[in-house]
């Protein structure tokens, strides 16, 4: 082992049952790292989400090296930080905290996780035209993702159509060349007959959240279709996708790769991304 330990926490809500600790500390000890990964469920030890600060106050003091953060402190931690690295700012949402010496620095794994995960999964897949469907918190990563590796056309659904504009709205302001359009669930059918593939960011297929996002005779051939749920990895949709012919994408290529991005703003050290998704795939099985 190395002569300097790690020790990293996941601050939010229901982050009991997570697989990101076992992730890490597999591949710690695959580097030769003393790494340990713990869980701060905010419920749990009575803390509310607005006292993100104080957590980060405590997880300094307590030698933490950084922390994840996730739902639902990745906005309320902003705040609180010395530095906020661009990515992030963009997003307006942090999920990686680093404790350097002097300051405490706040990143955004989601989206270039997304990307890499995409080049991975679906190889050579056009972007041109895209359907975004979610425009919460993991809709705008992968919002931003989607026009970052290209896609000129992007329309963002959400069941709240205001809240899809707003996404819309920031989305085309960031990247002026892309084409950004926000659209409501009723006109699925015109969207996807003419698309290149869809990706949804809602909880729907989860195991909590069972079923479809959409009407499955809407799916065709010619549509690439990515979930980024990945517990279960086989979601209805894609399920429903493959049946029909579509070429998929399963939600634990983004789980990878953004986990690989926080190991290696954390330690350092680059992690093995296919050693990393062997181990995240035998335990999601």
């Amino acid at each position: 082992m190395t002569a300097k330990p790690f020790l990293v926490g996941l601050v939010g809500i229901g982050v009991g049952p997570s697989l990101t600790p076992a992730l890490h500390m597999a591949e710690g000890k695959a580097h030769g790292l003393d790494y340990l990964y713990r869980t701060v469920d905010l419920r749990e030890i009575g803390v509310t989400p607005d006292q993100v600060g104080e957590v980060l106050r405590w997880a300094r003091a307590l030698g933490f090296d950084a922390l994840n953060v996730t739902h639902p402190c990745k906005q309320l931690v902003i705040p609180h930080l010395d530095v906020v690295d661009d990515a992030a700012a963009a997003l307006g949402a942090v999920n990686t905290v680093v404790f350097e010496s002097s300051r405490t620095v706040g990143y955004n794994t989601d989206a270039p996780g997304f990307a890499t995960g995409f080049a991975e999964g679906l190889p050579g897949a056009a972007t041109d035209d895209v359907v975004l469907l979610g425009a919460g918190g993991a809709g705008t990563a992968v919002g931003h993702a989607l026009l970052d590796l290209g896609t000129d056309h992007l329309t963002v659904v959400d069941v709240d159509v205001d809240r899809a504009a707003t996404l819309a709205g920031e989305l085309s302001a960031r990247h002026p060349e892309a084409r950004v359009d926000a659209s409501a669930f009723d006109k699925l059918d015109v969207l996807l007959a003419h698309g290149d593939g869809v990706v949804h960011c809602t909880p729907t297929g989860m195991a909590d959240h069972p079923g479809l996002p959409f009407d499955e005779a809407l799916l065709h051939p010619g549509l690439w279709v990515a979930d980024i749920v990945y517990r279960p990895l086989d979601t209805a949709l894609l399920t429903a996708a493959r049946r029909v012919g579509c070429r998929t994408l399963d939600g634990g290529h983004m789980a990878v790769h953004q986990a690989t991005t926080a190991f290696e703003l954390i330690t350092g050290i680059a992690p093995d991304a296919a050693r990393m998704s062997r181990h995240f795939r035998g335990l999601v099985s």
